[in-house]
């Protein structure tokens, strides 16, 4: 388990939001819609082992990502993804630096403001805490998953001040905490093998940007030589037609 929950902040707190749901929907809608369209059949080809069919998975996918999606303009930055990620690296010199684990952590909890008592405790949704009663009078700021209200962090003028200690609990988790709700029906397909013609077109891309013909290091019939021109071959491009011509001459190579 990835331990992932579907959290709902609340309004005006944007800490806490999921930035990713778009990009989901978008890989329903757009790419896992016609994967679902395929048939049992294909699916379950006897010819196809699970390697071979997640292999081709994986294959549509990366064509899809980097032939479609990285390809289009996202409404709120008014560029594509291939755009904004080559500015933020030549801005940087080097890769744009990716957050990490503890950083999307903290991007995902909650927080709410305390009053700390005489006695040096605080209050949050029927559960008691101790502090630092270096803070006693003070406004703190109470940090935690809505999921486990055990786990207080203490900040004070953004300092850490450690842990608030359970005194009394009597709910662990926030009252807006929701379940995960159900998800919605997928779009309809399109009625057309959208994702043959996205992996012909990444072929195409790739085969623009390929400097060097490896196919013709390596022999294509038996007994060939890499970057050996067969006779058929050679023969059918001095006659300029599809079909070889007859020859008893010797294998001309390239």
């Amino acid at each position: 388990m990835l331990g992932i929950r579907l959290v709902h902040s609340r309004p005006g707190k944007p800490q806490g939001r999921g930035k990713i749901e778009r990009w989901f929907r978008r890989v329903n809608d757009q790419f896992l819609v016609e994967v679902q369209d395929t048939t049992a059949e294909d699916v379950h080809d006897a010819r196809m082992t699970p390697a071979a069919a997640l292999l081709e998975l994986n294959g549509l996918f990366t064509a899809w990502v980097e032939a479609s999606y990285h390809h289009h303009v996202h409404s709120e930055t008014r560029q594509t993804p291939l755009q904004r990620w080559t500015e933020g690296w030549d801005r940087a010199g080097k890769a744009p630096a990716m957050p990490t684990p503890q950083d999307l952590t903290e991007a995902f909890l909650w927080s709410e403001q305390r009053v700390v008592t005489k006695t040096a405790t605080v209050s949050l949704h029927g559960n008691t805490y101790q502090v630092d009663a270096a803070l006693v009078g003070r406004k703190i700021e109470l940090v935690f998953s809505p999921f486990d209200l055990e786990h207080l962090e203490v900040r004070y003028q953004d300092r850490d001040h450690g842990l608030a200690v359970p005194h009394r609990i009597t709910r662990h988790t926030h009252p807006k905490a929701r379940p995960e709700t159900a998800e919605p029906a997928p779009a309809p397909s399109t009625g057309i093998d959208y994702l043959a013609l996205v992996a012909e077109d990444h072929q195409r891309q790739v085969a623009a940007d390929q400097k060097i013909n490896y196919h013709a290091l390596y022999p294509q019939h038996p007994g060939e030589l890499p970057g050996q021109l067969s006779i058929d071959d050679a023969l059918r491009d001095l006659n300029g037609d599809d079909e070889p011509a007859i020859s008893d001459g010797p294998a001309v190579t390239g």
